[in-house]
């Protein structure tokens, strides 16, 4: 069985066969072919212990245990600890155990990415994102891979964060959050926020939010989810309760939002209009790890350095 640490499994996430495995994930779970229950949660005093298992045929079988706590260092942010465990989909053997922190943020941040480029502006003149953790950094990595020449303003409480993040992209600054937000064609919200973190009236005509912070509270203003085109991973973002829905969805209507899986697979159009406001709202899905995970086995089995147990 290969395990792998943090600096491993983060060096075997190539991001073109991410997206590529991404998609055939998120397209699974749209056509109904992936195996994945509602994840499940021990709570404890300062934050919780999630189970995450899914099937995608093609990709594999992995199970994610992942821990999401407060960061007393840090008010407003949170840790994610755990691993994945990749099996055999014939057979079930363990393949391989992978750091769970390196595969959650480069997955995430790799679906935000895909859904910015099937849902936002076909040219977005300035992306803001929104956070300065470890999320807002995989986010700011891809963007410097796939949208380097598109100027980047990242929106954060503490200015000296803000502006070492943006130093990992080209053409970025950093500002406040909602300097940030007001003008960009795109907004990509990566915190670990209770409450939202930004407003309707901040947004620019035609432009694309993603959210995908939110674990132990609304990111996104309840304006911006009822004037916004809805787009999601799966259908349970909206009809399944916390923790596995996602707190700006609970009660709406189960048609309300479209998975962005139709999206790709060319069943949905997406975006219909150039003044239309798109949202992307992601609550996590272990499709997402699994697709992540057999990405990182076959890099591994192809040189990556990993250890054999």
């Amino acid at each position: 069985m290969l395990v792998l640490d943090a600096e491993r499994t983060r060096a075997c996430l190539d991001p073109d066969r991410l997206a590529e495995a991404l998609t055939t994930a998120l397209v699974s779970v749209a056509r109904g072919t992936a195996s994945a229950p509602p994840r499940v949660a021990a709570e404890a005093p300062a934050g919780l212990l999630g189970v995450m298992p899914a099937h995608v045929p093609g990709l594999g079988l992995a199970a994610k245990l992942v821990s999401v706590f407060a960061d007393p260092a840090h008010p407003g942010r949170s840790t994610h600890w755990g691993v994945v465990v990749l099996f055999d989909e014939q057979d079930g053997r363990p393949l391989a155990v992978m750091d769970a922190e390196a595969v959650t943020a480069v997955r995430t941040a790799a679906t935000a990415t895909l859904a910015l480029r099937a849902l936002g502006p076909a040219e977005p003149r300035r992306i803001a994102v929104i956070g300065t953790g470890v999320q807002a950094g995989a986010q700011l990595d891809l963007l410097a891979r796939y949208f380097a020449d598109t100027p980047v303003v990242v929106g954060g409480r503490d200015p000296a964060r803000a502006g070492a993040l943006a130093a990992r992209h080209p053409r970025a600054a950093a500002a406040g959050v909602e300097e940030a937000v007001r003008g960009a064609d795109a907004v990509l919200c990566c915190t670990g926020a209770r409450t939202p973190v930004l407003h309707r009236t901040w947004l620019a005509d035609g432009a694309h939010v993603g959210s995908v912070g939110g674990s132990h509270g609304p990111e996104l203003d309840p304006a911006t989810v009822r004037d916004g085109s809805l787009f999601v991973e799966w259908p349970g973002a909206v009809t399944a309760p916390l923790p596995a829905g996602a707190h700006e969805l609970q009660g709406l209507p189960p048609g309300r939002a479209t998975t962005l899986g139709a999206v790709l697979d060319g069943a949905h159009p997406g975006r219909r209009a150039s003044g239309e406001l798109t949202v992307f709202k992601s609550t996590g899905h272990a499709a997402l790890d699994v697709a992540a995970a057999s990405v990182v086995y076959r890099a591994a089995l192809e040189g990556e350095g990993a250890v054999l147990s």
